[in-house]
């Protein structure tokens, strides 16, 4: 070996590096951590997979047009491409100061706000549950109630035209409808609070969470769904809930975050019922 020229014995060096950090970091150290998961988080490990789907992964429960299908609980909503897509995982990234549509004109699509969103999801829910979807900042038709106020003018930009603004005035002046294309930047933004008490439908109804996979809706949002499905089931409302609280988790370590319920692992049971 002392013989070879120092460049071949270091090359013949590094190849022998290469191969010990290969059967160790590519062979021993990934049975070993796998094999710890396995004893430490048992299903887990595997991804937490059942027959239809995986139950730490949410989904939706829709049919081929993406209406809700009425037997089944329904998921929250997802950012994450065209919903719970695991390649696409995140948020919307749009913040509590996006209120202003942008509206579709012939050849270019509109862009809802994060406000109009939360707007729309509250009347569908709301209609789908038999309850009142009004929410603070949101019209009767699920759009954000946003003015764009001008000297002399003020236009409810949210609303396209030939739409009836929310409301008629604001200040002494007439409220527009919006036309689509108009530039209304310019502006003052002015948000407006209707006189909404009690709002039935959830927060984790109406707004999707940050990784947008996340399986859990809230225990008022289930417990909110229940009638439905139990009249869709035919099934005794008592009955369905005894299936929510069976398939709700609780506070992560006792104290952090809320209980929560897991869908996919409802819908199941109440398939098995």
């Amino acid at each position: 070996m002392d013989r070879l020229p120092s460049w071949l014995r270091r090359h013949l060096a590094a190849i022998r590096a290469v191969a010990v950090l290969t059967v160790l970091l590519g062979l021993i150290y990934p049975l070993a951590t796998t094999g710890i998961a396995q004893a430490l988080f048992n299903g887990k490990a595997n991804g937490s997979m059942v027959r239809a789907g995986s139950a730490i992964v949410g989904q939706s429960f829709t049919d081929a047009g993406g209406n809700p299908v009425k037997k089944y609980f329904q998921s929250r909503p997802s950012a994450a491409g065209d919903g719970y897509d695991p390649t696409s995982t995140g948020a919307s990234n749009l913040g509590p100061e996006d209120v202003v549509d942008v509206l579709p004109v012939p050849g270019a699509e509109g862009r809802q706000s994060l406000l109009t969103q939360v707007c729309a999801r509250s009347k569908a829910v709301g209609e789908l549950e038999g309850v009142s979807g009004a929410r603070p900042y949101c019209t009767p038709d699920g759009v954000g109630a946003v003015l764009k106020v001008f000297p002399g003018r003020a236009v409810s930009v949210n609303q396209a035209c030939p739409a009836t603004p929310f409301i008629a005035e604001y200040q002494g002046l007439k409220v527009e409808c919006a036309k689509p294309g108009e530039d209304y930047a310019a502006g003052r933004t002015v948000p407006v609070r209707g006189e909404v008490g009690k709002v039935p439908v959830p927060p984790d109804a109406v707004t999707a969470s940050g990784s947008g996979l996340d399986p859990h809706i809230s225990v008022a949002y289930a417990e909110l769904q229940a009638p439905r499905v139990a009249r869709e089931r035919g099934l005794p409302l008592d009955r369905v809930k005894a299936l929510i609280d069976a398939n709700t988790t609780g506070r992560m370590l006792g104290f952090m975050g809320e209980p929560a319920v897991n869908v996919l692992e409802l819908n199941l049971a109440l398939d098995r019922s």
